[in-house]
């Protein structure tokens, strides 16, 4: 059996998306990716890319991994996240021509470098009842999984948030589309759980941002809540709910980091086993919210940035670690990046030491409880010497 973070203390893993090596050029461009890998060239890139984002993982000491979302294109801003499961589901056909996506809010105008991203991002049109299509998450897990024991972690961009890139021409209401999006995304993510995936990531509920525009009701919290819920019901595996505060190009959404508060009560109400936060870009100021709610659940905490290219030094990962053990228990606390490395902001050589740091901080203060330290390869000098002998 694949061990899950209900058997581990302070488990490290990163939260998805990997940097792509620069020899995988090939893309699925919509297709179904069970057919895609009957073509030799994709078939060999896609496997080498997975297997090389496994064995760094491997490397830096990751206890939890992941297939560094290497089915999504390389596309504008991360925009596969969402149109990996738009190409793919009936129902939809076409664009909207607007550059009011779903960072419309924000008031952008060109020369903002998220304009360009938002300009790439076309909400999709449903134009009738939305149906399942081929999104074959469980075989995309498998290619994964056979290269490692440790568990690998599959993410997926959760159905309220996937229905902010679709512009609604069939349902009554927005309501309806969501809650027929969560039906498909259940019925996909059963059949990933029934095929052994022991660690299943739901990304970015919508409760915290949707606290941020002045019209947000409790009413809208409340649904958020139960459609997010709806997504999962009979899923047999360990749930997570990653929340961050945007990944587009690796950019900042909010220069200012908001704060978790509000959102915070809706966000423990996720039937997740984890709930993941970011705070490594607002040096944990939101630590202390989680000494005013009991729950069971685990708290992952962001210790490594998504979006700086400079390369956290262990001892700083470790301060905020201590600083998250002041409100959060260590056998409930989870050690994860901010949000994704993407595949386009970052090269593979940063997000790889990123990880290690990642495991290396986390060893410091395993070191200080008493705890198992996780072996870094990249850490350890004889094997690195040994490599750089011809001999």
């Amino acid at each position: 059996m694949l061990k899950t973070t209900r058997e581990m203390i302070l488990p490290t893993a990163i939260t998805g998306s990997y940097p792509r090596p620069l020899w995988f050029e090939k893309s699925l461009d919509g297709r179904s990716f069970k057919k895609a890998m009957g073509d030799t060239l994709f078939r060999e890139q896609y496997q080498d890319a997975v297997a090389a984002v496994i064995n760094a993982q491997e490397a830096a000491g990751l206890d939890i991994l992941t297939d560094g979302d290497s089915r999504f294109d390389l596309a504008v801003g991360g925009k596969s996240w969402f149109f990996y499961p738009i190409e793919r589901l009936g129902g939809v056909s076409g664009h909207r021509n607007t550059s009011q996506g779903w960072m419309g809010r924000l008031g952008l105008k060109p020369g903002h470098i998220l304009y360009e991203v938002q300009e790439a991002y076309q909400p999709a049109i449903v134009k009738d009842k939305l149906s399942r299509g081929p999104l074959e998450y469980a075989a995309l897990w498998q290619v994964a999984q056979r290269l490692s024991d440790r568990p690998v972690k599959f993410g997926t961009i959760c159905a309220p948030a996937l229905a902010s890139m679709l512009w609604n021409q069939h349902y009554a209401n927005d309501e309806a589309l969501v809650l027929d999006l969560c039906d498909i995304l259940n019925a996909e993510l059963k059949e990933l759980a029934a095929a052994g995936c022991p660690v299943i990531q739901v990304e970015e509920p919508r409760q915290h941002g949707m606290t941020l525009q002045p019209q947000c009701s409790e009413a809208d919290l409340r649904f958020q809540t139960e459609a997010f819920n709806r997504q999962l019901k009979g899923v047999d595996a360990e749930i997570w709910a990653h929340s961050c505060w945007g990944n587009p190009n690796q950019q900042r959404v909010y220069w200012q980091v908001p704060s978790y508060e509000r959102a915070l009560p809706y966000l423990l109400e996720l039937d997740a086993d984890v709930v993941t936060f970011e705070m490594a870009s607002s040096g944990g100021k939101d630590l202390p919210l989680f000494a005013r709610y009991k729950t069971d659940k685990k708290i992952g905490i962001g210790v490594i940035s998504h979006t700086s290219t400079v390369v956290e030094p262990p001892e700083h990962v470790a301060a905020l670690i201590r600083r998250a053990l002041e409100f959060i228990p260590p056998e409930r606390l989870v050690l994860t990046t901010d949000c994704g490395f993407g595949r386009e902001g970052l090269s593979r050589r940063i997000a790889y030491y990123k990880c290690v740091s990642l495991v290396l901080g986390a060893n410091i203060v395993r070191g200080e409880l008493g705890l198992p330290q996780a072996r870094v390869r990249a850490a350890d000098p004889a094997l690195y010497f040994a490599s750089l002998d011809p001999a």
